[in-house]
């Protein structure tokens, strides 16, 4: 297999998943949007119409890590949906971490004038963007 062109980035969470796309070419992600979860499991056919919309060659999902480095309580559910997204899509899947990912996305978002809530304006899939760009640094052409 040639390497991967164009990922989704997932930052997981038991209520939200975000979503990004990113470009190998450009090393940059952006953005895609949030999906609703049960308790950690999304509508694997909202994952499945972004698989067919965007074709991607990998996905990348973010690993929440202690602060040490450590598994966190997540980083085996993270691990599993990984597992999940790789045996129903038949792509190769990796893992991020993640750490300060969320931060740096409300960070971020304070900076475009954001306050209050991040109910109506969720960070989860600005997240996404950042731990796949994090992934594609590490994982230059």
């Amino acid at each position: 297999m040639s390497a991967p062109r164009l990922l989704l980035g997932f930052d997981y969470g038991t209520k939200q998943i975000g979503v990004a796309v990113g470009q190998v070419i450009t090393g940059q992600a952006r953005e895609l949007c949030v999906l609703k979860a049960q308790n950690g499991i999304p509508d694997w056919q909202q994952v499945e119409a972004l698989m067919s919309e965007w074709q991607p060659d990998a996905l990348v999902v973010g690993l929440p890590l202690n602060m040490d480095g450590t598994p966190s309580d997540m980083s085996a559910r993270a691990e599993k949906f990984a597992r999940r997204l790789n045996g129903r899509f038949n792509l190769p899947v990796h893992t991020h971490d993640e750490r300060l990912t969320t931060f740096e996305a409300k960070g971020e978002r304070l900076r475009q004038g954001q306050h209050g809530s991040y109910r109506d304006r969720p960070v989860d899939a600005l997240a996404a963007a950042l731990l796949l760009e994090g992934w594609l640094s590490d994982h230059p052409t």
